[in-house]
């Protein structure tokens, strides 16, 4: 709790749970939006919309890391908060389907930009090591507890109110997250190690190519993207066409893999004091095999029942969460603090990329020839990707990447880090 007792961290932290939420919300919004609009082809509708996304993710968060260092951040993070609230406010309005894909192209650009800012702020405020720890910690309680709480919040608000108002709720809060952020002192950026913005861009992705142990986490993102694509695009068609439910039924939904995040998520700290990440997110690669190949089995068989779907949604969820959570945690332990930024951009958008190849499964497929022939790729990649972690992460250096991590002093900024590419 001592971090909070940091007048700019607790400003920058209020705004990123802020702007996380109203994300949040945004998503079941949307879902809700394009249903309206498109009736039985939503699915391909938030599937292209969400590709959109991960196409920006992908090809701006790198830029966005490596030219952050030359900006000035607080007036770019205030503007890229006015900006995503801006569009967000426009989304009641749209009357076409294009206007979505729009819309949530400018959105997510901004997003896709914000992130990587905001990560490389927080080693110039938080300066002491093991503060900073716990900084990226509580930021990735704040994504897990988002992924519950938003769903929830929203099937409440669906009671009372027409969707349109989530919209008009997550520009708010994208409006305080600016003024938070303004409030807060953030020094100029330190120069990195790279003098070319390209060479800074593709550091943190050499990295992962080049470590055994991130070259498992990427075959883990694929994993994560396979099935949380299930729960993300086809919610909406799923329990408004299949199961006949209401828009609150589809928040609700939501919210079961959630509740199996957050469930997971509390359990995980003390697991990891005793078990090797590898272990946990090898376990949560099975989790999620196994929950997608569940929702194959019932929507072939024609079995699926409210409960039946609410299990397996919270199945996937803890599974997520298994993968998710720990990966903080090697991602530190294999680089030095300098690298860090870098490290976290490159995992941004190699995660995203996941992601970019499943929605379209999710969407398009789901919506041209049915859930079951979808789910079944998508059980299959991530079957793939499950089978390509144990390969490509050894078994040894499962503990090296919980308990090891590297102490930047000990290495000259952008110093081959031989010792650790030894135990990689």
């Amino acid at each position: 709790m001592r971090l909070f007792a940091i007048r700019d961290y607790r400003h920058l932290f209020s705004a990123q749970v802020i702007a996380l939420f109203g994300t949040g919300l945004t998503t079941v919004a949307l879902g809700l939006l394009a249903y309206d609009l498109a009736g039985p082809r939503a699915g391909m509708v938030l599937g292209t919309a969400l590709t959109i996304k991960m196409v920006m993710y992908v090809v701006i968060a790198p830029l966005a890391a490596a030219y952050v260092d030359r900006l000035p951040r607080r007036t770019l993070l205030v503007l890229l908060d006015v900006v995503r609230g801006a569009v967000v406010l426009a989304l009641p309005l749209v009357t076409e389907v294009w206007h979505i894909y729009v819309l949530i192209g400018l959105l997510q650009a901004g997003s896709a930009a914000f992130t990587p800012t905001f990560q490389a702020v927080i080693p110039d405020i938080v300066t002491d090591e093991s503060d900073y720890t716990r900084a990226l910690s509580a930021s990735q309680v704040a994504s897990t507890m988002e992924s519950l709480l938003s769903p929830v919040l929203a099937a409440v608000a669906l009671t009372f109110m027409s969707f349109n108002w989530l919209f008009l709720g997550t520009s708010a809060g994208f409006l305080v997250s600016a003024l938070l952020v303004f409030a807060t002192r953030i020094p100029e950026a330190r120069p990195s190690t790279h003098t070319k913005a390209w060479d800074k861009a593709a550091a943190g992705i050499r990295t992962f190519f080049r470590t055994p142990r991130l070259r498992g986490v990427m075959a883990l993102n694929l994993v994560v993207a396979a099935a949380g694509s299930i729960v993300v695009v086809n919610t909406v068609n799923h329990v408004r066409d299949e199961l006949g439910g209401s828009r609150s039924d589809v928040a609700w939904m939501l919210a079961a893999s959630g509740t199996g995040t957050l469930l997971a998520a509390l359990v995980l700290p003390r697991v990891l004091d005793r078990i090797t990440a590898r272990t946990v997110m090898m376990t949560g690669a099975g989790v999620l095999v196994g929950g997608t190949t569940a929702a194959v089995t019932l929507i072939a068989a024609g079995l699926t029942t409210w409960t039946g779907t609410a299990i397996i949604w919270t199945v996937i969820g803890i599974g997520m969460a298994l993968i998710i959570t720990p990966t903080g945690k090697v991602l530190r332990a294999s680089v030095g603090r300098n690298a860090i930024p870098e490290a976290f951009a490159a995992q941004f958008s190699l995660s995203h990329l996941a992601w970019l190849i499943t929605y379209p499964v999710a969407g398009w497929l789901g919506t041209s020839a049915g859930f079951t022939l979808a789910w079944s790729v998508l059980a299959a990649l991530a079957g793939a990707g499950a089978i390509g972690a144990l390969l490509l992460w050894p078994r040894h250096d499962g503990r090296g990447a919980m308990t090891r991590p590297v102490t930047p002093a000990r290495h000259a900024p952008g110093k081959d880090r031989s010792t650790l590419s030894k135990a990689a």
